[in-house]
């Protein structure tokens, strides 16, 4: 019996070093994903920084355009210079034709860069879904030996029909004492049944799953880089937007 129990021992102690183990591989794929993120995080920076800077030079061409048709139709009123004024429009004439090949490539050039951030995007989202399901595949939840509560809860975990609701684990502190994501919680047993304290209560624990999983994964929301970097980009655009209206030949030109 005592060679059965040490067997079973070795087992359990086995079991636990693979399920670190993969706990640790996966850990370093995700870590090495997350890198991945970031970098094409900062490549979408530059890129709308370009698309930016690209547009600002075509207002900036339109302006000089309209500055030159305008100082030209003044000048058509001036008999004395028309000599003068055949050989400005001449020179300006070119000088149009110049802009609007730049405006021509500068207009191109921000296609392809929209194009490689459309691809970027995708692709930032598709590592953000692989990132969740490894999370989704290494949630095995390893008790501590000597606590019952906690044995009872990894049951409960481990054998969870619906794995991928599981999206905030259960952090142990202390006996009884867990972190559900920024919320800390009491736990016990109760008839072999999982209670959860709240308030002046207690949940049990597929009812506190269903009434704060969604409140955690919230505030996890609200911390997410990704959707940090979206909300700078978006006041990046307003910022550039209420300058290009300020920097218009309309806005101006001392004649409207």
């Amino acid at each position: 019996m005592e060679k059965m129990r040490n067997h079973k021992d070795k087992e359990l102690k086995d079991l636990a070093h693979n399920m670190e183990s993969m706990r640790a591989k996966m850990q370093i794929e995700i870590d090495s994903l997350k890198l991945i993120i970031i970098t094409k995080e900062g490549i979408i920076l530059k890129l709308e920084t370009t698309i930016i800077e690209l547009r600002v030079t075509i207002v900036k061409f339109v302006d000089i355009e309209t500055q030159l048709s305008e100082a030209l139709a003044r000048e058509v009123d001036n008999h004395a210079a028309r000599e003068s004024l055949q050989k400005e429009l001449e020179n300006a004439t070119d000088y149009i034709l110049e802009l609007e090949e730049k405006v021509y490539k500068a207009n191109k050039t921000s296609l392809e860069l929209l194009k490689q951030l459309k691809d970027a995007e995708v692709e930032i989202e598709t590592l953000k879904q692989y990132i969740i399901d490894l999370k989704q595949r290494i949630a095995v939840y390893i008790p501590v030996k000597e606590d019952a509560i906690d044995k009872k809860l990894a049951e409960f975990i481990n054998n969870y029909p619906e794995r991928s609701k599981l999206k905030i684990m259960f952090m142990r502190e202390s006996e009884g004492v867990y972190q559900f994501g920024t919320k800390r919680v009491a736990v016990k047993v109760e008839k072999d049944n999982i209670k959860i304290r709240v308030g002046g209560g207690y949940l049990s624990i597929d009812e506190f799953l269903d009434q704060y999983t969604p409140v955690e994964l919230e505030k996890l929301e609200r911390k997410d880089p990704l959707k940090r970097f979206s909300e700078k980009v978006a006041i990046q655009k307003t910022i550039v937007n209420a300058g290009v209206r300020e920097s218009s030949p309309v806005a101006r030109s001392p004649g409207r």
